[in-house]
């Protein structure tokens, strides 16, 4: 199977990710990962790419570009689900592109729905130890009674204000690239709200439905 996998912050695609890896034994390609992973052992993208970052700019979409398909490519351009990439109408257009050119289109773009109300209250309970730097959610997974209250924060980005300015963003750029795979004939809103499991066995039933024979 070949994936992309659409949803907004606070979606669960980091989640739904994981169960697929997990379940369908498929790669997970994160461009996020990726380039982390390049600047960390100095490659010559990610060399390139830390110019940019060190400067507070945008990494040029042509290197995103090398990095996803290097990264498609090291997996056999096969079994991989795609998370982060792409996330602008040019880099779809350059996906469909690459995949065509190996023979090896995408099977399906899941794009997980979940109301913005229902993402802001997720993402505005996420906690952080300011000492440990580990992360907590008030619902899902509390800090543990014996830890100091006053080292809980909520990061800046967490608050509902930001929060909505984030989805604001995703939802400018992602609606193009919706219309366009849309329009490929491979895209598939999945409902994102209820319990993991629920969630994933909705995912399942569009890739049983669009897997091949």
């Amino acid at each position: 199977m070949r994936i992309v996998l659409f949803g907004p912050p606070g979606a669960g695609k980091g989640t739904q990710a994981r169960l697929l890896v997990e379940r369908r034994q498929l790669r997970h390609v994160s461009t996020g990962i990726i380039l982390r992973r390049a600047i960390r052992e100095q490659t010559p993208v990610g060399q390139k790419a830390k110019l940019y970052m060190d400067e507070g700019k945008l990494v040029p979409g042509r290197l995103v570009r090398a990095l996803a398909e290097e990264a498609i490519s090291l997996v056999g351009n096969d079994h991989f689900i795609l998370d982060g990439y792409p996330r602008t109408l040019e880099q779809a257009q350059w996906l469909t592109e690459y995949l065509n050119r190996h023979h090896v289109p995408l099977h399906a773009v899941v794009s997980l729905q979940v109301p913005e109300e229902v993402i802001v209250d997720r993402l505005s309970k996420r906690r952080v130890n300011k000492k440990t730097g580990e992360n907590y959610h008030l619902d899902f997974s509390p800090p543990p009674p014996d830890v100091d209250p006053a080292l809980i924060y909520r990061r800046q980005d967490d608050e509902p204000e930001a929060i909505r300015k984030r989805l604001e963003v995703y939802r400018r750029e992602t609606e193009p690239l919706e219309a366009y795979f849309r329009a490929e004939g491979c895209l598939y809103p999945v409902r994102g709200v209820g319990e993991m499991d629920e969630v994933y066995e909705r995912i399942e039933e569009v890739l049983r439905a669009t897997e091949p024979v």
